[in-house]
């Protein structure tokens, strides 16, 4: 198993640009408890907290995709770094001047979230340059997939030990000080410098032009509402069964799972369609959820967690493929982009809608819903099959196409039968 992932790591570049990813995207992964913890520090309350947590949070929603199509319009270097540089120094405004005057600190945390630096489409369109042959972009998608379940668990531990040590103030700039230098080490790094979108046809809607990617979209909507609704539900069912340390193991469980799946699922080659291989993955996610129902005691539902999270990174791996396959060409960290937007969005929507039926049936109702939006994302993967299965046609480009002036290609693969 470890041998895939180490020929991938002594690959020229490839760990420098993965690593470089992680700590670059470090400022994201925290920032919600970042903003929560700073928040209390100063004195607000929590839902001042949350609101501003959901600010930062819609607003890097919104920022991925605009910057994910300027970096295939002008290069990495050119809009990363600065968007790296932009918000860091927007939560150091924040860090600086706290949460008076209150709109300052609402602009300061939403121009934190817009510029954060679309990283993990921009490492994904780098792949297929570093690494050369196909079934070794696979797998660097699953390594990927892992590498961000180790990030957003490690991040929330490195926020609270920032905290312990300094002050959260301190805290919130250090984090984006270390953020920066990781996007600086990426886009200094050749791979990076020498990237260029390949040739695209002028569109508004971008990589949304693409069926496969729009019912890739919808899919993972649902799946992004199943993992934000397990988050609110477990609230309840932990202050039943031993407060505040149980949710963290069952959160804790919900990661490792994810871990263990991806790094399993990482480690080989599968054959056959990827588009008809998702559907079994979500269907299996769907599955593990219904368990969660049970409720048993804490062990036995840190087993059900763990057993929960298995499929996600997986999931997420082989989407990883069928994006590569359906975007329009020229669009590819745009597309990559959307993935990250649409399950961000989800998961917040889930958020949302757990909390009522957490509210009017409790933990078991609240346990439901992952289940059922786990069957959407099913069912909207059954309906669209035929368009996920079908090859991509590239868009013809036009004359005066958009993207850089040198034209040239960017170095990808066609998802063929094997990812």
């Amino acid at each position: 198993m470890a041998a895939g992932y180490l020929e991938i790591l002594r690959a020229r570049h490839a760990a420098r640009l993965l690593t470089g990813t992680l700590v670059g995207r470090l400022p994201n992964a925290t920032a919600a408890i970042a903003i929560v913890l700073f928040v209390r520090a100063e004195g607000g309350t929590y839902s001042l907290a949350g609101a501003l947590a959901a600010v930062y949070g819609v607003a890097n929603a919104v920022g991925q995709p605009v910057l994910g199509r300027l970096v295939d319009l002008h290069g990495q270097p050119r809009v990363q770094l600065p968007a790296a540089v932009v918000s860091a120094l927007a939560m150091a405004l924040f860090a600086f001047t706290g949460t008076e005057p209150l709109p300052l600190a609402y602009a300061a945390v939403a121009a934190a979230g817009l510029f954060t630096p679309p990283l993990e489409g921009g490492l994904r369109a780098l792949w297929p340059s570093v690494l050369r042959r196909e079934d070794q972009v696979h797998t660097a998608y699953a390594m990927d997939a892992v590498a961000q379940e180790v990030m957003f668990t490690v991040g929330p531990l490195l926020v609270t030990l920032c905290v312990s040590l300094w002050s959260a103030q301190a805290a919130l700039v250090v984090l984006n000080v270390i953020g920066v230098l990781g996007a600086l080490s990426v886009v200094v790094s050749p791979p990076s410098r020498a990237w260029r979108s390949g040739p695209r046809e002028a569109h508004w809607l971008g990589a949304l032009r693409s069926p496969g990617l729009l019912a890739l979209l919808g899919a993972f909507l649902f799946v992004g509402i199943a993992l934000g609704s397990i988050t609110v539900a477990s609230v309840p069912y932990a202050d039943e069964h031993g407060g505040d340390a149980v949710y963290g193991w069952l959160m804790a469980g919900i990661g490792l799972g994810a871990l263990l799946g991806g790094t399993v699922y990482g480690a080989r080659q599968w054959a056959g369609e990827p588009a008809r291989r998702l559907q079994v993955l979500v269907a299996f996610l769907a599955v593990c959820y219904l368990p969660l129902t049970l409720m048993p005691g804490a062990v036995a539902m840190t087993l059900l967690m763990v057993l929960a999270g298995v499929f996600l990174a997986p999931v997420i791996a082989c989407a990883f493929v069928l994006v590569d396959r359906h975007a329009p060409a020229g669009t590819v960290t745009e597309a990559f982009s959307w993935i990250v937007t649409t399950f961000t969005v989800g998961a917040s929507v889930g958020t949302g809608l757990a909390g009522p039926v957490v509210e009017g049936g409790g933990a078991l109702w609240g346990f439901a819903v992952p289940g059922v939006a786990g069957g959407v994302s099913l069912l909207v993967l059954l309906v669209t099959g035929r368009v996920l299965a079908a090859p991509a046609g590239r868009v013809v480009v036009a004359a005066s196409s958009e993207n850089d002036p040198n034209r040239a290609a960017e170095p990808r693969f066609s998802s063929g039968d094997r990812a």
